[in-house]
């Protein structure tokens, strides 16, 4: 696969107040995402990851297929922030460094393989993930058990004001069309 020789580093805006995301004119992940909340777990997972947490401020990073996210802390400085990430990840990408270790790449999804969950997982990954990561967050699969559904809310999603209202009236409203022995979806 060539790699486009230009590297285009876009900003946009999340429901999260305190994320932002940035959308990159490559390819950083094949599927999923990488979800990292402090400078340690990026040390052994993404060489980007660290980079960025070394800018005052940011608290959070999530690797998406073709997007970086990054979440300010309540005593970050946004203007810091932006300015430093956004060349920060041009300056990565152009350099041809790699974004995230080959240990990290591997499928978000965990749990059994029932049918139940094998319909949740189907759903999540072609309705709800690809709308969330447009908003620059990602949400997985972690368990169903008694009838209600256990995922992660990352990057953007994770703190986001209207995260219960995607959670409840979006995901918990269509897993319940689809699969009735679903009562509830909350996170963990």
């Amino acid at each position: 696969m060539a790699v486009p020789t230009d590297v285009y580093v876009s900003l946009e805006f999340t429901p999260n107040p305190n994320t932002l995301k940035y959308s990159v004119n490559r390819s950083l992940l094949e599927k999923g995402a990488v979800n990292l909340t402090s400078k340690e777990e990026a040390e052994a997972r993404s060489p980007l990851a660290v980079k960025l947490f070394a800018v005052p401020g940011i608290c959070g990073v999530m690797i998406g297929k073709d997007f970086v996210t990054v979440t300010k802390s309540e005593a970050g400085d946004w203007d810091v922030v932006h300015k430093n990430s956004a060349s920060l990840i041009e300056n990565h990408l152009r350099e041809n460094e790699p974004v995230v270790n080959e240990s990290a790449i591997q499928d978000a999804h965990k749990g059994g393989d029932s049918e139940i969950e094998k319909k949740i997982k189907e759903i999540l990954d072609q309705e709800i993930r690809p709308a969330v990561a447009m908003d620059g967050g990602d949400i997985t699969f972690e368990k169903f058990e008694n009838g209600i559904v256990y995922l992660f809310l990352q990057g953007a999603c994770s703190g986001c004001p209207s995260s219960t209202a995607t959670l409840k009236m979006g995901i918990e409203a269509r897993l319940k069309k689809e699969i009735p022995e679903v009562i509830e979806v909350v996170s963990v």
